[in-house]
């Protein structure tokens, strides 16, 4: 492949690149030795790359961030490809069929398009998929749900699935009547918690603790709140209210050490004062 700077490269420029780096005589000795496990971390990590570049607004970040995600999937495809299983050009094969299949309101036929909006139409056709291919793994609806995801995200799905079947709190108040009771459980836990060693968490406090987070989980999913994003928003405020801290106290040659607790909560509020309101 020509070096031409100039040119606009194309998907199949990367195809052709990635199979050069997996070239057994002449590819790069770090991408020879990689394997879907060693590759699968980096996947995950592309994947949080691009959500950030989202949460900041920044398309030229979201635009090198697609990119590298786009070079995961080819990377993937082209481990497959070495072993015969399959191929690029059968990961987007299989893609398009499926979007196509699962929007028959837009391919197939339009006067499905209210059904769709207002039913559970498309997750009637994922179950029909399933059966298609051996239906669900045998034992529970759960197992669907894959292991390594975000705890949080793991959460609101398994909480999903049981609901598609009714098992689920009717109402947003019985959710916040659980998160109450959770609270009340995790107070009772730490209370029984010998004195001097709350450093340290007793397995009761640690289970009261994950279950007021599953709980939130639900809470989340009935208020149509993705979990994982509005934690990523919380994170960020706390990082943008902590380094106006900083900078305060800076320009008085000061650090955060510097400080007491009371005058940085004065600076906290300070900060969240100055920003804007939504």
């Amino acid at each position: 492949m020509a070096d031409d700077h100039a040119k606009r490269h194309s998907l199949d420029d990367l195809l052709k690149v990635m199979a050069r780096l997996r070239d057994p005589g002449s590819g790069c000795p770090w991408d020879l030795e990689q394997s879907f496990a060693t590759i699968a971390p980096y996947t995950i990590e592309e994947a949080y790359e691009v959500a950030d570049a989202i949460s900041r607004d920044d398309m030229d970040a979201l635009k090198e961030e697609l990119g590298d995600l786009l070079l995961q999937v080819v990377y993937h495809a082209q481990l497959a490809s070495e072993q015969s299983r399959f191929d690029f050009a059968d990961v987007a094969d299989a893609i398009t069929s499926k979007m196509i299949r699962r929007h028959p309101h837009v391919f197939k036929d339009p006067g499905l398009r209210d059904e769709f909006l207002s039913s559970d139409l498309w997750q009637r056709i994922k179950d029909e998929e399933k059966s298609e291919h051996g239906g669900e793994r045998q034992g529970s609806r759960l197992l669907d749900v894959p292991l390594p995801l975000p705890a949080l995200t793991r959460a609101v799905k398994l909480q999903k699935r049981a609901a598609e079947v009714g098992f689920d709190w009717p109402s947003l108040a019985l959710v916040l009547a659980k998160a109450e009771e959770e609270i009340a459980e995790l107070k009772a836990a730490i209370d029984e918690t010998p004195k001097g060693a709350q450093t340290k968490p007793t397995k009761r406090v640690a289970e009261e603790f994950g279950d007021l987070l599953f709980v939130m989980a639900n809470l989340a999913r009935h208020l149509g709140v993705d979990p994982e994003a509005a934690l990523r928003d919380a994170n960020a405020k706390f990082v943008r209210r902590f380094q106006s801290i900083e900078t305060a106290l800076a320009a008085e040659g000061r650090r955060p050490e510097d400080s007491s607790l009371e005058e940085m909560d004065q600076l906290w509020d300070e900060a969240k004062a100055a920003e804007p309101k939504d």
